[in-house]
């Protein structure tokens, strides 16, 4: 059994890691009814922030189970502890980086690299777990397409419905709509994002030799933990990727930021409930991409969304290179 205080660490840094994806992720479900002047900045947070927590009593523990399984832990070796400290650390240190440079990279998959690289580094290729690993992969494809898609169909669809209807009513009907999107937003958002620290918190009382590897579910105190922490992170805000999202890709009016969150919220009740952890990045900002699309292509600043999605190609691997990097020195310090 390994010491207590080492497990104690381990889950203190994967909540940290929860709120710091709050102010780094979260501010995508309100990026649109800021930049829409729906709510101020203060009222969006706080709203995002009840709604992030409120999905604690919608979603099964279905994503947490693949993401403490992403790396076969060996319970029977305690070393594993140090592999999702590591794996951690990784990806901390990538959205702290993305977060001061103003670009939404996504903590889901800094998390899946570090973790990924970690692993690698301490036992070599043949710990990753391919039959969860190659679908959240295939997500990072998947989850902006179809935020794309669905964002460019029900903008299409709504601008159709309300042809005959004058511009200042369309505006005043869906300033209200939403605060009922972003709502929904927010619930796929905690619904997902918080359920990665839960299998965080999962795989390494398994690694101390806490919970049985064959278990099922993770302790209740770790989801209400994580949730807390993830409501909390929202809380703290994040203008600076509140700006890029909302105004720096393209100019969206109420009716977009509507079309934009509902698209963005049916994608990821839809990867939640198959178990799948997205990026609730790459799936608001294909949202917008779509939106834009159908609104005005030229009014969408590509040079930025090609920043973006360098950030996207380089996330997983110079997380998984941060978490490699502290496993070796771990390693080196005699860590275990």
């Amino acid at each position: 059994m390994i010491d207590h205080p080492i497990v104690l660490v381990t889950v203190v840094v994967a909540l940290l890691f929860d709120v710091i994806n709050g102010f780094h992720d979260a501010a995508n479900s309100i990026a649109t009814v800021v930049s829409t002047r729906v709510l101020s900045p203060r009222l969006a947070v706080l709203w995002a922030t009840v709604f992030n927590f409120l999905a604690l009593f919608i979603f099964q523990q279905g994503v947490a189970n693949t993401i403490s399984k992403i790396v076969d832990v060996n319970s029977s070796d305690h070393a594993f502890v140090w592999v999702v400290i590591a794996g951690l650390a990784g990806a901390i240190v990538w959205n702290l980086l993305t977060w001061w440079w103003g670009l939404p990279s996504s903590s889901s998959h800094a998390l899946i690299g570090g973790l990924s690289g970690a692993g690698i580094a301490y036992a070599g290729w043949h710990v990753l777990n391919t039959d969860k690993l190659y679908p959240t992969l295939e997500w990072i494809i998947l989850a902006p397409m179809l935020g794309l898609v669905l964002g460019g169909i029900i903008m299409f669809v709504v601008y159709w419905l309300f042809r005959r209807m004058r511009p200042t009513k369309v505006d005043r009907v869906f300033r209200v709509g939403q605060l009922f999107s972003a709502a929904a937003y927010s619930l796929g958002h905690g619904g997902n994002d918080a359920q990665k620290t839960v299998g965080v918190i999962w795989a390494v009382m398994v690694a101390g030799g806490m919970m049985p590897a064959t278990s099922h579910s993770a302790p209740y105190w770790a989801i209400i933990a994580s949730y807390t922490a993830m409501a909390a992170g929202t809380a703290l805000g994040g203008q600076r990727i509140i700006k890029t999202m909302g105004m720096g890709i393209t100019s969206l009016k109420p009716v977009g930021g509507f079309c934009a969150n509902l698209a963005g919220a049916i994608t990821l009740f839809g990867a939640t409930g198959l178990h799948v952890p997205v990026s609730t990045t790459h799936t608001i900002t294909g949202a917008i991409v779509g939106v834009g699309s159908v609104t005005k292509v030229r009014g969408i600043r590509w040079g930025l969304a090609t920043r973006i999605v360098y950030a996207w190609i380089f996330t997983i691997p110079a997380a998984g290179l941060v978490g490699a990097g502290v496993l070796y020195l771990a390693r080196a310090l005699h860590a275990w």
